[in-house]
């Protein structure tokens, strides 16, 4: 009979440490109440999950630093680059803070919104200036650049496809007084190197403004509620339209969620690169200096021009701290 009752435990354990995982903050807290064992197991997954961010999906794993409150992680769905917009309410899940290290599950492929069928691009082996064709397009292009690219003939390790290996330089999420979380410098970045690409759902400009008026709405109730929903304009080469490109990383994203606005223009550029083969460009960080290890990472949001009639409405306080801070945060009503 003992022996049936420790089999059992142990078989209850196993069943625990595959399903708690799935578990968002509130669901694991209310769980954790229940018993010793599962609040054991539940302290060591939330432990975990403070020490990637990145859930092993990047190259280097990207913790979670507190001394501010209780809150030990952001709760937010991983996906390392961009994705369909979610139709599910609430988001699909995903399996995080195993001490098993299991497989974590990619919500979905960025094939599926980047390629545009029947694009060639260049045939090189290894591209080198002067031979490659996509080199050449990132020369005479101005304000996006060109990387090889699914239809290329080069392989992974093509000097050209600088900002698709991932996450490469030491990072870390630290949590502030006034600012929430912040992505801060976990090395030192020299001028020039690739920092990540801002990932999250790509949504039609009509669905952006449906979940901004939400995200306005939440956040007149919720004073922690923090929203990632970032617009891109890229001016097509007639210069009479440009391309609206909307990236929600509120619910799914990457560490790019947590990079903060600066009014003085930050410490990182931003740069549109479209790959070869690829139908919409995407936002890539590089460092615009050296940046030292410890030193927040920030960049502009856009500018902020308020009008009278919009003086007031959904305006949000800019906490960036610089010399020429303006008090208020760019959005689409600034």
């Amino acid at each position: 009979m003992e022996k049936q009752l420790r089999l059992g435990e142990s078989h209850f354990l196993q069943c625990a440490d595959v399903i708690l995982p799935w578990l968002n903050p509130r669901e694991l807290a209310s769980v954790s109440q229940t018993c010793k064992a599962l609040s054991f197991i539940s302290k060591s997954i939330t432990l975990h999950r403070s020490l990637d961010a990145a859930r092993s999906l990047e190259n280097l794993p990207i913790p979670f630093l507190n001394t501010v409150d209780s809150k030990r992680y952001a709760d937010f769905i991983y996906t390392p680059f961009q994705i369909p917009a979610s139709t599910s309410s609430p988001p699909p899940r995903q399996q995080w803070g195993s001490a098993s290290n299991a497989q974590i599950s990619l919500i979905s492929d960025s094939v599926s919104v980047s390629l545009v069928d029947g694009v060639c691009g260049c045939e090189c082996e290894r591209c080198e200036e002067g031979y490659c064709q996509c080199l050449a397009l990132a020369a005479d292009s101005n304000e996006i650049g060109n990387e090889c690219g699914f239809g290329c003939g080069c392989g992974p390790d093509c000097p050209n496809r600088l900002t698709q290996k991932g996450i490469l330089v030491g990072l870390k999420i630290v949590r502030d007084e006034k600012k929430g979380w912040c992505l801060y410098a976990d090395q030192l970045i020299k001028k020039g190197q690739f920092i990540c690409e801002y990932a999250g759902e790509l949504l039609t400009t009509a669905e952006a403004r449906r979940r901004q008026t939400i995200y306005d709405k939440l956040r007149s109730t919720q004073q922690s509620f923090s929203s990632a929903l970032l617009v891109i304009r890229e001016h097509l080469p007639s210069g009479q339209a440009c391309l609206r490109i909307n990236i929600d990383a509120t619910r799914i994203g990457n560490v790019a969620r947590f990079i903060n606005h600066s009014c003085d223009g930050g410490n990182l550029s931003t740069v549109l690169l479209r790959s070869s083969g690829a139908l919409l460009p995407r936002l890539c960080f590089f460092a615009a200096r050296d940046i030292v290890a410890g030193e927040e990472l920030s960049f502009s949001y856009g500018d902020v021009r308020l009008t009278p009639e919009k003086s007031t409405e959904n305006k949000l306080n800019c906490c960036c701290g610089s010399s020429c801070c303006c008090g208020t945060l760019p959005c689409e009503n600034t």
